[in-house]
């Protein structure tokens, strides 16, 4: 390739980094909103409940100990009544229900960002908190490691289906980091020209009057 091109390709890429800014907030807001949405469907409160149920920090609104969820999983799709019953009765339902609308919050407050952007800077760091509890289940939850059933590789660093789930939350994490900051000189930018303003409007107005 002709060493000019390759320089002007990785000028354009350089010069990228305020779209990537973009379309990270915009990613994370995407899947804040989705995932948050989807709290409230009862698939998917039963898919977390082994994360939540193992969690020394947040298994308080269970009123069912670990691992007695074990005997009521249902697949995706799958509609099993007693374990449905047993959800319900577990308060399963309503945790997920005001996890979902936390969650759905945080990606409404980085869509205030052309507006707002303290509120933008809050609700990225609320982002990254969360991500940071998400990892924690890693240690905290068996489900999150391929198990023993004869196979050599299991334990870890084998990760299940579970455990590919949350280690994602790392890119979700530094995202988060990413918006916080940006979000955050905003709001300085903002603040600074407001007070830069300020006295040009006072200064109007006496001539005015």
């Amino acid at each position: 390739m002709d060493r000019s091109l390759t320089r002007k390709l990785f000028e354009t890429a350089a010069r990228a980094d305020r779209l990537g800014v973009g379309v990270t907030r915009l990613g994370l807001i995407v899947v804040l909103l989705w995932i948050g949405s989807l709290k409230a469907a009862p698939y998917e409160a039963d898919g977390i409940v082994p994360f939540v149920a193992n969690s020394p920090t947040m298994n308080f609104p269970y009123h069912y100990s670990t691992p007695d969820y074990c005997q009521h999983k249902n697949k995706e799709g799958e509609l099993v009544p007693a374990n449905r019953a047993w959800h319900q009765a577990n308060g399963t339902y309503l945790f997920a229900y005001g996890l979902g609308a936390v969650i759905v919050a945080y990606g409404l407050m980085l869509c205030l960002h052309p507006w707002l952007p303290q509120v933008a800077a809050v609700g990225s760091f609320l982002v990254f908190v969360m991500s940071f509890v998400t990892l924690s289940f890693l240690v905290t939850t068996p489900e999150c490691w391929v198990p023993a059933l004869g196979d050599a590789q299991h334990g870890f660093p084998y990760l299940s289906g579970a455990g590919r789930l949350v280690i994602k939350d790392a890119i979700m994490m530094a995202a988060a980091l990413v918006t916080m900051a940006d979000s955050a000189r905003a709001c300085l930018q903002k603040r600074q020209s407001e007070s830069v303003a300020a006295p040009k409007r006072e200064e109007r107005n006496l001539v005015a009057v």
